[in-house]
């Protein structure tokens, strides 16, 4: 794929999905910032994988739920390279729980990590892009933010409010040539998911059309075509990869 830009920062990528996204747009030729907020050893394992097969990449520490913490890695990022062309927030957690059950902190921390930390990088990068008038940031969603799920009212609502969001800063953008998509992965083949039990999996493949969970590398070609100049005149998207599970 083709890329104008130079870098990118990954934020929630020393492991699973963000681990990916970052191994494969370094492999695209770009320069990846590795963002972590603990668990450094992990991050350095992913930066070491990406320079041994000819990548370049860097590692960042920071919560990115903590303004503070975001905008001096990004300042960091800056200071560094010059740019910063392209943003992934990744980052985020869950929380699950029966809403009846659920506290109003089990909820609130899942909307800051998961939301709010995504508001601070796309206000940001629209800072920061907006005085060369180039960038792209993709939002890694989900498809419980598109069709909700029992146990997951503060994910969900983290998710859907992340999906809406991205389309006002999309529209907001657009006269800087800035643009802002998101990505609602399905049910995704993670250390997470290998966790399940046999049939749990099964009933949930039955309920695919294509039968199978995604891999974590299908989501990260996502990620990358929405990054890159192929996806020139896309903005303000919800791009599905989900295996038809929601159409």
């Amino acid at each position: 794929m083709k890329f104008t830009g130079n870098n990118v920062l990954v934020t929630g990528a020393s492991r699973g999905i963000g681990a990916q996204i970052a191994k494969s747009l370094a492999g695209f030729g770009l320069k990846v910032w590795i963002n972590y907020r603990s668990g450094a050893e992990a991050a350095d394992k992913i930066k070491e994988e990406i320079e041994n097969a000819g990548g370049n990449a860097a590692v960042i520490q920071a919560d990115v739920t903590v303004e503070e913490e975001f905008l001096a890695a990004i300042k960091t990022i800056i200071d560094a390279d010059g740019e910063l062309s392209y943003l992934v927030n990744n980052a985020g957690i869950t929380k699950d729980k029966l809403a009846l059950r659920m506290s109003v902190d089990d909820f609130n921390d899942v909307i800051s990590a998961n939301l709010t930390s995504a508001f601070i990088g796309c206000k940001a990068s629209l800072k920061v892009m907006g005085k060369k008038r180039f960038g792209s940031v993709v939002n890694i969603s989900s498809i419980v933010g598109e069709m909700g799920n029992a146990g997951q009212t503060n994910y969900a609502a983290s998710k859907g409010g992340l999906n809406a969001m991205t389309k006002s800063f999309a529209k907001e953008a657009a006269s800087r040539s800035i643009r802002y998509n998101a990505i609602t992965p399905g049910f995704i083949a993670t250390d997470m998911t290998e966790e399940l039990k046999d049939e749990v999996k099964d009933e949930y493949i039955r309920n695919i059309p294509l039968k199978r969970f995604g891999n974590a590398s299908e989501v990260a070609e996502a990620v990358a075509f929405l990054l890159s100049d192929h996806s020139s005149y896309i903005t303000g998207e919800i791009l599905k990869v989900n295996g038809g599970l929601y159409v």
